[in-house]
């Protein structure tokens, strides 16, 4: 088992036991979420109850206001009366009765006086008629909540006049103010309510409140969110959606409806797995995209370090070489044998040269990259099993210019090259097409071998990937870092199919 199907299943190992435990993390939590969740609810729950209960009470309050009104009115209506009759009655009659009516009336404020407005008496007022002798505005305004009763008492004078007047009793005014407390209480505990509940109170149409500076009486909800009608709206949408609105009927107020949905925190809690979920992914992938960088950047500084070692190791031998080849020639070696060990010395003088430009930064030059690869396989041609039958297109004399480190790049044709060869066993065609547009220059490196699986189309790329018995695996993964990082190109395998071959792309720009 190679070294990267052994990390992909490690991965894939990994990957599971994180699913595993972030699933096991999700679910506990969505269990203590739910409980809390049930928790506000029944919160929410029982706030609505008290409004319903707290609502009914307010209205049997009201019922019950209403009929002492009546009776209040009716008072009202018979103590007026009473004067009325004792303004207007004659001195014959007997008016024992009313009289007692009026000595018995110990809370309706009541007040008489001419036409002019000097007042005559005044029963049940804050005032002393010694001190307050006339009708004042304030008074007029006063006792004018019900229309004044005007009769005539003088028969020898019809113009002259006695105005009754008179207003609630101060009874029946405390309990509307004890009535107007309750509401306006109730009201203040409905919208500042310890549940935190959301909540906006409307008309019998379904209009917001307002309060008298204009700011719609809500609760829970921001103040500069209300002002904007669409929002509003949209929001007591969303309430009667979730939630049937409480209905009350408060007396001087009318119908009210208030609407209301789940607490803020209820909001939160409901989401808040989701969010647990995001917030963890995101720490998982930062955490991966930090170790697989400072992976690479590890693996980067092995290689280039490598690679310089190499072309040390290298150099010290490699210039004894070249002095024993002066050495051959002084002793008459047969000349032909001495131009081969010469390319030999070159082409390691070249490879040591590729080797210590890794990590470097490659100087690239417009050459023709047509004659460079028929250079590269007319030297790798003598160096191989005679099977092997090389084709490449265009012909020689086609020129195609690409900016380009040529010792590097002729690194990257013959690593394609020679894996070619091993991948036929060393009899089969290698076609090598080269094509542009007018961007971009196009090789296309095609063997007739056994083929790569699909499934390892990027793996083969990775460092220590190999399929022989013997080598670094290596090749590959030099030639991508040339083509991607020095040259700003790609590389990846166009196509390969089983047991009849491979083709490996490399896609270079015209210019940089």
């Amino acid at each position: 088992m190679d070294i990267y199907l052994r990390k992909k299943r490690w991965k894939w190992l990994l990957f599971g036991t994180a699913v595993v435990i972030v699933s096991i993390s999700l679910y506990y939590t969505n269990i203590l979420v739910g409980e809390i969740r049930k928790d506000e609810r029944k919160n929410v729950q029982i706030w609505a109850d008290a409004i319903h209960h707290r609502a009914g009470l307010v209205n049997y309050t009201n019922k019950l206001f209403e009929q002492v009104k009546d009776e209040e009115r009716l008072r009202m209506k018979t103590v007026a009366e009473t004067h009325r009759r004792m303004i207007t009655a004659n001195i014959s009659e007997d008016l024992t009765f009313e009289s007692s009516i009026v000595e018995n009336n110990v809370s309706i404020p009541v007040i008489v006086s001419d036409e002019k407005g000097n007042i005559q008496s005044a029963r049940n007022v804050d005032f002393n008629t010694d001190t307050v002798p006339k009708m004042t505005p304030r008074l007029t305004k006063e006792f004018s909540l019900y229309p004044p009763i005007v009769e005539s008492y003088n028969p020898y004078n019809p113009r002259a006049k006695l105005i009754l007047y008179y207003k609630d009793s101060k009874i029946f005014t405390d309990l509307r103010k004890v009535l107007d407390d309750l509401v306006n209480s109730f009201f203040s505990e409905v919208v500042l309510n310890s549940a935190s509940v959301p909540v906006i109170i409307t008309d019998s149409l379904r209009n917001p409140i307002r309060e008298e500076n204009g700011r719609i009486v809500s609760g829970n909800i921001p103040a500069k969110k209300m002002e904007d009608p669409a929002f509003v709206r949209e929001t007591i949408e969303s309430m009667a959606a979730h939630n049937k609105p409480i209905r009350v009927n408060l007396a001087e107020t009318g119908v009210r409806y208030i609407y209301y949905e789940d607490s803020f925190l209820l909001t939160k809690l409901r989401y808040y797995p989701y969010v647990q979920l995001a917030v963890i992914s995101l720490f998982l992938l930062i955490a991966y995209l930090l170790f697989s960088q400072a992976r690479r950047s590890e693996q980067n500084q092995v290689w280039v370090g490598m690679a310089k070692e190499t072309a040390h190791q290298l150099g010290t031998p490699l210039s004894s070489m070249m002095a024993w080849v002066e050495l051959l020639k002084l002793k008459g070696v047969d000349q032909e044998t001495l131009n081969e060990i010469e390319k030999d010395v070159n082409r390691l003088e070249t490879i040591t040269d590729r080797f210590s430009k890794i990590g470097s930064q490659a100087r690239l030059e417009s050459s023709d990259i047509v004659k460079l690869i028929y250079d590269s396989i007319s030297y790798i041609r003598s160096r191989i099993s005679q099977k092997v039958h090389f084709t490449i297109t265009p012909d020689i004399h086609t020129e195609i210019m690409v900016p380009l480190n040529i010792h590097l790049f002729e690194w990257v044709i013959e690593n394609l090259c020679k894996n070619a060869v091993d991948a036929m066993e060393g009899n089969g065609e290698v076609n090598i097409d080269i094509s542009e547009d007018e961007t971009s220059v196009f090789i296309d490196v095609s063997d007739s071998g056994k083929g790569i699986p699909k499934s390892r189309f990027k793996t083969i790329f990775n460092p220590g990937y190999t399929s022989k018995k013997r080598g670094w695996g290596l090749g590959l993964t030099l030639s991508r870092r040339i083509i991607e990082n020095y040259h700003s190109g790609k590389i990846f395998v166009r196509s390969s199919v089983l047991n009849k071959g491979t083709t490996f792309r490399i896609i270079l720009k015209k210019k940089k």
